[in-house]
Formats: structure tokens, C-alpha cells, sequence
């Protein structure tokens, strides 16, 4: 007898009850795809030899497929890692006001591009290029949607069928596997090398220049560091030299902080206002890593060059958009006040004093252990990250909620974790899952409580 025969029709799977409230968040037509999928599935897994579900089975496997179909692909989730800024989980975080501003301009219209005082077409641009240049003294500014893009569109502009010079050791990946060979190649310059991968010298910039040259670009080395015999040349004597020869200096400056590290705790590096008070004719950074923003690429420096770009043909398929812009306006407005950065979400993690975060891990801890008795939990002292492709070097001291379940291993228990509503997502190390409270939002102890809680010893649970 063919098994395959007695697989169900998919509207008669459809129509048992134990399935309607599974089925009832989905459209008719979406809900018979996910069925078929699964009925599709079950099908191969009986040809290579194994079993038909029972009723039982049926339910359990579509409820369930059901249930995920219809969460939302994009979803928040609670950040345990550690890493600040972690790019698969949407790097900086934004606050109440930047959302508030997001959600009223994308509820209805807006100025986006109109001028309301002269009554007829405005520019995108406006919203935040005077505060934009408030912040960093350059002379002009120029918003696009990442950094990538803003390095494209720099090239694409300045340097297209022209030469630039860039140091062999700053010839980074930025994530993805994208490089800036190939982010050059795109923008349709000719990448020359200068230097060693170790050592470059001003000599060695001068050398790779020819008459076919257009710029020196310099590429912040912002997520990895070399160690050992090894240099640079200063930005401030590499733009004089460029500007003697009659010649651009840009800089790809990667997470673009407007702070001076040292007061965030971190790792010497240039700020966006240094690199344009050193000279540099066009420095571009993220909008979403150490600025603490949305994701955006912005680009300041000389007007007459940021006009350049804003003409280009490739600044329309590279614009960002009206909640970029919104949330961007928030953020900037924040760096003009005194000591306003400290209410940045990202930079208030990244400045929380280890003994702020004991006393949180000791009250997460407490809680857990009330709801899930269980569980052994216990409070450690770990490392987090900056992350972002920031500050690769420096580890923030940190305090963990270390999680040991009696019946599960720490990977089921992080997979039990990843599995809710709000996914929580923690890390594993010595055979306990980490909950570092470096990242921890308000309301994220209460989700991880409410997940943690129908656990109980011997590896069961009390429902999903």
C-alpha cells in the first residue's frame, strides 16, 4: 500500500479545527501555501522512507508552520551578546524621540521635499545638512543610505575613469564580503596601490601618482588592527601633500564618531571634525555605528565637492529616505547640546559603569531565578564589544547572567531562548548561555523572565 496516499488534501487539512486559530491570522491564500509547503515536505520525507504523521503529528507540524508564517520576517528581538553594536541584530538602537519623529513623519506628509516659507519644491537635503555641518565644521554635507554608497557616489563623482592612490593595508572587507577594490571598481575609478601591507609612507603616495591621478583616499582601519612594525602617514600631512600636488584627500572614516573616544572609553581614533579640521576635502562615515543613528552614509566636507555629488546621476539611486532623514534630524540635534550625546542609546551602553551593570545582572538574576527555579543562575564578569566594524581592539568590561538549565545543554537552552515571540539572543561559553546586560533595553528583563518561566527540571516544559 502507497502511504503517499493518505496524506490529507490540503483543505481538509485547512478545515480541522485544531487548526483554525493557527490558520485565522493569515490570509485564506497565504495560509494554503504554508500547508502545501509542508504537505510537500512530508511528502519527501515518506519516499525517503519515512513515517506519515498521525492526526496528532498533522496538527503539531502546521500549527506550528503556521504560527511562524505569520510573525513578522522583521521583528525585535533582546540583545544578550554583548556587542553593541551587533549589524544582524540592527546595530544602534533608537530612542523614544527619534521613533516618535520617525512615526509622525511616516504616519502622513511631510516637508520632505517642499519649503513651506517660499511655497513650492524644497530639497531633501535641508533636513539635516545645516546640522550636519553644525557638528563637524565641514562646509557643506550630503545624506545617502550607508557608507558603502557614500564612497560609491564619492568616486563615481571625483574620480570616475581617473586614478586613486590607497594605502595596501587599508584595502579593507566591510562586511558581506564587499571590499573597496570592488566598491572602487563600481564607482569607476582605478585603484592604485601604495605602500606595504605593514607600512606606508608618504613617499610611497607620491610614487603611485601619475597624471591619470584624481585623489589619495585614506580607509579607516575600523574594524581590525595591525600590531608590530607598522604605520601610516597622519591625515593632516597626507592632505597637504595631496593638496601641493593639486590633488583630492578623502577619507572613508567607517563608524564616524563625533565624540572623542576617550571620553566613550575607547580606543584613540580620529572624529569626523578632526579628519575636516586636518584638511581632508570629503570624509565619509555610518550613520548607524559609533553616530548612533539610523542606517545612513554621510558625507561632509568642501561644498563645491559635495555639490559635485548631490548632481551626480547615481545620488538619486542612493538617497535616503523620509524616516532615515527624521530619525537623523533627532540624533544630530542631540550632539548640540551639552552633554546631550550621553542620551544616544548606543553611546549610553557602550559608558554604563561596570558596577551599574553588577547591580542589573543581580536583579535579572534574582528574577530569573524566582520564575525559574530550575535553573541555576549566577552572575560573571565577562567581555562585551563595541562591534559595528568599531574599535575591533577594545573589550568593555561587562556583567553576565550565566543560565545552567539540570536537562538541557547550554545549546538548548539558547535555542529554547531563541524560539520565543521576542527572540532573546545570548551567547555560550564554559557550558553556560550569557545574558549580557550591556545590551539589555528597558523591558527586556521581563521578556526574558516571561520566556524563561515555564521551564522546569529534567529538560521539560510547561507549554511553548
Amino acid at each position: 500500500m502507497n502511504p503517499l496516499r493518505d496524506i490529507p488534501a490540503i483543505d481538509a487539512l485547512l478545515g480541522w479545527p485544531e487548526l483554525a486559530e493557527a490558520a485565522a491570522p493569515l490570509p485564506h491564500r497565504r495560509a494554503v501555501a504554508v500547508v502545501r509547503r509542508e504537505v510537500a515536505a512530508v511528502r519527501e520525507e515518506v519516499r525517503a522512507g519515512g513515517a506519515l504523521p498521525d492526526r496528532g503529528g498533522w496538527v503539531a507540524r502546521l500549527a506550528g508552520a503556521l504560527a511562524v508564517a505569520a510573525r513578522p520576517n522583521l521583528r525585535r528581538v533582546v540583545n544578550g551578546t554583548g556587542v553593541v553594536l551587533h549589524t544582524n541584530l540592527g546595530r544602534a538602537p533608537l530612542d523614544r524621540e527619534s521613533l516618535a519623529r520617525v512615526r509622525e513623519v511616516a504616519a502622513g506628509y511631510s516637508t520632505l521635499e517642499y519649503d513651506v516659507a517660499a511655497g513650492r519644491r524644497g530639497s531633501r537635503r535641508e533636513a539635516v545638512a545645516e546640522l550636519l555641518v553644525e557638528v563637524t565644521g565641514a562646509e557643506a554635507a550630503y545624506v545617502v543610505n550607508n557608507n558603502a554608497a557614500a564612497v560609491l557616489l564619492m568616486l563615481d563623482a571625483l574620480a570616475h575613469d581617473r586614478e586613486v592612490v590607497v594605502s595596501r593595508g587599508e584595502l579593507v572587507e566591510i562586511g558581506g564580503a564587499f571590499r573597496i577594490p570592488e566598491v572602487m571598481a563600481k564607482g569607476g575609478a582605478t585603484l592604485v596601490e601604495a605602500g606595504a601591507t605593514n607600512r606606508t609612507r608618504l613617499a610611497d603616495y607620491q610614487a603611485a601618482t601619475t597624471e591619470a591621478t584624481a585623489a589619495w583616499l585614506k580607509v579607516h582601519q575600523s574594524n581590525f588592527r595591525q600590531v608590530g612594525f607598522t604605520g601610516q602617514v597622519a591625515v593632516a600631512e597626507l592632505a597637504a601633500a595631496a593638496h601641493a600636488r593639486g590633488l583630492l584627500c578623502l577619507e572613508d572614516l567607517g563608524s564616524g564618531c563625533l565624540v572623542p573616544p576617550a571620553e566613550l572609553g575607547l580606543a584613540p581614533e580620529p572624529t569626523v571634525a578632526e579628519a575636516v579640521g586636518a584638511g581632508v576635502d570629503l570624509v565619509t562615515f555610518s550613520g548607524d555605528k559609533l553616530l548612533g543613528g539610523p542606517q545612513a552614509g554621510i558625507v561632509v566636507g568642501r561644498r563645491a565637492l559635495v555639490e559635485s555629488l548631490a548632481a551626480d546621476p547615481l545620488a538619486r539611486a542612493v538617497r535616503c529616505d523620509k524616516m532615515t532623514l527624521a530619525a537623523l534630524e533627532v540624533l544630530l540635534r542631540r550632539y548640540l547640546e551639552a552633554d546631550g550625546w550621553r542620551r544616544v542609546p548606543t553611546l549610553r551602553m557602550l559608558t554604563t559603569p561596570v558596577s551599574t551593570l553588577a547591580g542589573r545582572a543581580r536583579r535579572l538574576a534574582a528574577a530569573i531565578q524566582r520564575v525559574a527555579p530550575a535553573l541555576a543562575v549566577s552572575c560573571r564578569r565577562v567581555e562585551a564589544r563595541v562591534g559595528g566594524g568599531a574599535q575591533a581592539e577594545v573589550a568593555l568590561p561587562s556583567v553576565a547572567v550565566a543560565l545552567r538549565h539540570p536537562g538541557r545543554s547550554a545549546r538548548e537552552l539558547e535555542a529554547w531562548l531563541r524560539g520565543g515571540e521576542v527572540p532573546i539572543i545570548g551567547r555560550i561559553d564554559g557550558g553556560e548561555l550569557l545574558l549580557d546586560c550591556r545590551c539589555l533595553l528597558p523591558g527586556d528583563g521581563k521578556v526574558i523572565c516571561d520566556r524563561l518561566a515555564p521551564l522546569v527540571a529534567g529538560g521539560g516544559d510547561q507549554g511553548s
